[in-house]
């Protein structure tokens, strides 16, 4: 169930148990109750605001689900152990591993000091037995689902042919970087490099032609970058390399290498492949797509200047 489901749900749960708490006469267990539904109410504001943390929403529900156990367990005895279970469930599937975990603990030391809840008794004995294999369960059980949502994240962002991650890694990588730290921002260059005359590539010699000479981009690029460089496919004949160059002199000097080694290592059945480059650096842009906007336009300078040329954007 995703989390703009659960939040909410939570919230209406905890707030339908102050009022019943209320009404019965527990006052401060009451309003103990009202403080978590707000709790959850923030977390499920957080969440459906789709804030930059997401996370921050699912440990606010989780603290909240905790709190609502212990408390229900407080005031209902071992009849409450029900909603204990699911919440040792839920959580595991609402934060990682690394935070539901401690969080899960802190709700089993909890029940271990309400006195007649989990010990005392052959059947709090077999409550506590249960909470053990729930908690087994939803911990292996989680990492295995969050080892298979990692491996199907890294599968979306790369490009099946090339190998190198896709525009959509890329467009991530630049909105990390819009929102990064200030002084890192102005040292990155933004480089666009097209094949010139693809599509002729692609007509005389077909599409497998095609494919390998973008395989073969793909690998020379690769081995030219530096640690801490980045490159992107970034749709057809076109890639992107995200540069830590420091400054307009050193990229360019960058993007002029890039177009050597292509120029002497790049091969197609009809002869030699070449590339022609568009680069900007960082200048202060408040949206990556206007960085990116003045990387292509020097790319199609680049192109108008004859092919297999570099241009570097002021």
């Amino acid at each position: 169930m995703p989390l703009r489901t659960i939040a909410p749900v939570t919230t209406l749960a905890l707030l339908f148990f102050g009022v019943w708490l209320w009404f019965d006469g527990h006052r401060p267990a009451a309003a103990a109750s009202g403080l978590l539904s707000a709790l959850a109410l923030l977390a499920s504001i957080w969440i459906h605001q789709r804030k930059p943390r997401l996370e921050i929403g699912g440990v606010l529900l989780c603290l909240a689900t905790v709190g609502g156990s212990l408390l229900s367990a407080w005031q209902l005895g071992s009849d409450a152990l029900p909603w204990t279970y699911l919440t040792l469930m839920s959580n595991f599937f609402i934060v990682r591993n690394q935070i539901a975990t401690p969080l899960n603990l802190m709700l089993v030391a909890g029940l271990l000091l309400i006195p007649d809840v989990l010990l005392g008794q052959p059947a709090r004995l077999q409550a506590l037995t249960v909470i053990v294999l729930v908690f087994g369960f939803g911990y292996h059980f989680s990492r295995r689902l969050q080892g298979d949502r990692i491996r199907l994240e890294m599968l979306v962002s790369l490009d099946a042919l090339t190998g190198v991650p896709n525009r959509r890694a890329l467009e991530r990588s630049l909105q990390a970087h819009i929102n990064g730290v200030r002084n890192e921002r102005f040292r990155q260059g933004l480089v666009v490099i097209d094949i010139d005359n693809f599509k002729e590539v692609n007509d005389h010699y077909g599409h497998g032609a095609g494919d390998t000479a973008l395989s073969d981009l793909a690998a020379i690029l690769r081995f030219e970058l530096r640690e801490n460089d980045q490159v992107f496919r970034f749709g057809g004949e076109e890639f992107v390399v995200l540069a830590d160059t420091g400054s307009r002199e050193a990229l360019a000097r960058f993007t002029e290498r890039l177009r050597k080694a292509v120029h002497e290592s790049l091969r197609g059945p009809g002869g030699r492949i070449t590339i022609s480059v568009g680069a900007a650096m960082y200048a202060g842009e408040q949206r990556w797509q206007d960085w990116f906007a003045r990387a292509d336009a020097a790319l199609y300078e680049a192109k108008g200047k004859g092919r297999n040329s570099v241009v570097v954007a002021e």
